[in-house]
C-alpha cells in the first residue's frame, strides 16, 4: 500500500460505499476495526441524516473510515424521453398501489451542505464519484487533514482528477455492481466500459496516484491480483453488502446467491444512470426503454422500488450486484476483512514461491 493508505488501514481492503443503505454506521466500524477502511455512502441522504450517521460511527470506532460524496449532476435529460417512461411505468405503479416519484425533487444531493459538515467537523476520508470537484475543494479538505479520493472509470477521468488535487484514485472497472462511477453520462459510450486489472495499467501509466481497484473482487487472490497490478487496496462492497451488519435489504442479500438470478447486466431501468444488478423483471421489462435521465428516473422509481422489498417481491427491487455475486460470503463484517487478508497473504506467497523456483 502507499503510505498515505497504509495509515488508514491495517490491510489493503476498503468497503466500498454503497448508497441506499447498505453502507451503514455498523458496517463500517466492523471494517474499521478489524484493520480495513470502512465507508459511510451519503448519497441519497439529507446533510444532517449523513451528519447523524458519522456521529454514530464515531461512537462505535476510533479508526479510519471515509465518507463518500455524490456529485451534482447537470441537468441535461430529456423531459419528453421522462415523460414518456412515466407512462410505461404506469402499469408498474397500479400493481405495487404505490404513485410515481416526482422526476424533479432534486438532482444535487445536497452536496453543498455536507460539503461544508464535512470541513467543519474533518472525518479522515472522502470520496466522490459522478465527478470531480474543482482544485479548490481538495486545498480545503488538505487544509482540514482529510485524505481525497476521486472515483475514475477512464485514464482521462484519473487525469482529471490529479490535476484538482485528488490525493487517490478509485479505479472502477466495468465489472463492478452498483453506479458506474462516471464523470459524464454519455449513453454514446453504453457498454464501452474497461476491464479492472487493465484500467488500474492505463491509469497507472497516466498518474501517479495511488489506486484502489474496485470492481467484482470477492476473494483475496483477486484483491492480490490488483495489488499485483500495482493497486494499493481493493474496494469491495458485494462482498460486505450479505454480511449481516450491511443495512442492504434481507430480499437484496438472500439474491445474491439465489439461483433465481444468475447474471448481472447495466441498466438504466431503475436510475437511468447505468448501474450493474441482477437480471429480473424490472430490468428486462424497462431496462431498453429507460432514458439517460439521472437522477430524474430514480426519483421516478423510488417509490416502486420501496413497494416492491414491501411487498416481498425482489422482482421488482434494484438488485446492485457486482459480477462475483454469486462468490458471496455470509461473515460478519469482521471476520470478512480476516479471511480476505489471509487470502491476500496467501495468494503473493504463492505468487512469490512461483516465482522462486
Amino acid at each position: 500500500m502507499s503510505s498515505a493508505l497504509s495509515d488508514l488501514c491495517r490491510y489493503p481492503i476498503v468497503q466500498a460505499p454503497m448508497a441506499g443503505g447498505a453502507s451503514c454506521p455498523q458496517l463500517a466500524a466492523a471494517v474499521s476495526e478489524a484493520g480495513g477502511l470502512g465507508f459511510l455512502a451519503a448519497g441519497y441522504k439529507t446533510a444532517d441524516g449523513m451528519y447523524q450517521e458519522v456521529t454514530q460511527l464515531r461512537g462505535l470506532t476510533g479508526s479510519p473510515f471515509g465518507v463518500n460524496l455524490f456529485m451534482p449532476q447537470p441537468g441535461t435529460a430529456d423531459p419528453a424521453a421522462v415523460g414518456v417512461y412515466m407512462q410505461q411505468l404506469a402499469g408498474e405503479a397500479t400493481w405495487y398501489e404505490t404513485p410515481l416519484g416526482d422526476p424533479d425533487s432534486g438532482r444535487d444531493d445536497g452536496y453543498e451542505a455536507k460539503l461544508a459538515i464535512l470541513l467543519d467537523d474533518p472525518v479522515p476520508v472522502v470520496s466522490f464519484t459522478f465527478g470531480c470537484p474543482p482544485a479548490y475543494v481538495f486545498k480545503s479538505f488538505a487544509k482540514a487533514g482529510t485524505f481525497t479520493i476521486v472515483t475514475v472509470t477512464t485514464p482521462d477521468e484519473a487525469l482529471a482528477a490529479h490535476q484538482a488535487g485528488a490525493q487517490a484514485v478509485c479505479v472502477q472497472g466495468v465489472e463492478a455492481g452498483g453506479h458506474q462511477g462516471t464523470h459524464r453520462d454519455d449513453p454514446a459510450a453504453d457498454g464501452s466500459g474497461i476491464g479492472l486489472l487493465t484500467l488500474i495499467e492505463l491509469v497507472r501509466e497516466t498518474v501517479p496516484l495511488p489506486v484502489i481497484a474496485a470492481g467484482g473482487l470477492m476473494r483475496g487472490s483477486q484483491i492480490a491480483a490488483a495489488l499485483a497490478c500495482g493497486a494499493s487496496a481493493g474496494q469491495l462492497g458485494t462482498a460486505f453488502l450479505v454480511c449481516p451488519e450491511s443495512g442492504a435489504n434481507a430480499l437484496h442479500k438472500q439474491a445474491m446467491t439465489n439461483p433465481l438470478f444468475v447474471r448481472t447486466e447495466l441498466t438504466r431501468a431503475f436510475s437511468g444512470r447505468p448501474a450493474r444488478g441482477l437480471v429480473n423483471r424490472f430490468m428486462r421489462e424497462h431496462g431498453p426503454y429507460a432514458p439517460a435521465a439521472y437522477p430524474e428516473v430514480h426519483h421516478l422509481t423510488g417509490g416502486l422500488r420501496k413497494a416492491a422489498a414491501k411487498a416481498g417481491d425482489p422482482q421488482g427491487m434494484a438488485l446492485w450486484a457486482g459480477q462475483g455475486h454469486r462468490l458471496a460470503r455470509e461473515l460478519p463484517a469482521g471476520r470478512l476483512v480476516e479471511v480476505l487478508a489471509a487470502e491476500v497473504d496467501a495468494a503473493r506467497a504463492a505468487l512469490a514461491l512461483g516465482g522462486a523456483r
